[in-house]
């Protein structure tokens, strides 16, 4: 019998770019409404002369709110769930600690500062793993491919169209 562990490796670079992509769109679906609601449509025009109590509150704490709260209750964001990705401790595989996810979060800053270069890091790094990463101790794993061929209980009758 293989072991759980044997079946995952660790998520690339691209995958998570893609994972990353989705929930900045789902990020800004539930954000964007929210200013507008707030702000009026004139917001549109020119966002940085709306800059009140509220805009930093939306705009930058509830996308943290939201992103630790997915973290913390499923170990991915909806982004990470679309490509089949999931944050683990990197020493042990078992869902990292509250505050590992919140190192990762900050260090998100990190990553992104130096040119985005922490983030591109997971390219080179054999664990896959970005500045963020490294600083809370976790990596993005995600199951292999199955290898098993697709089985159907009854034949096909006629021919295939």
């Amino acid at each position: 019998m293989t072991h759980p562990e044997s079946e995952l490796i660790y998520a690339g670079f691209w995958r998570r770019v893609g994972a990353y992509l989705l929930d900045g769109v789902l990020l800004c679906a539930v954000t964007y409404p929210l200013l507008l609601m707030t702000y009026g449509l004139t917001y549109l025009e020119d966002p940085n002369a709306y800059w009140g109590p509220m805009q930093p509150l939306i705009s930058y704490v509830l996308p943290a709110v939201l992103v630790l709260s997915f973290w913390l209750m499923k170990s991915k964001t909806p982004g990470k769930m679309a490509v089949a990705a999931t944050i683990v401790d990197a020493r042990t595989g078992a869902k990292p600690s509250t505050k590992q996810f919140l190192i990762r979060y900050v260090s998100y800053i990190v990553s992104a500062l130096p040119l985005c270069l922490g983030f591109l890091w997971i390219v080179f790094d054999s664990r896959k793993q970005g500045w963020h990463d490294k600083l809370a101790g976790t990596v993005v794993v995600r199951r292999k491919a199955s290898s098993e061929p697709v089985r159907f209980d009854a034949p096909l009758s006629g021919p295939v169209a």
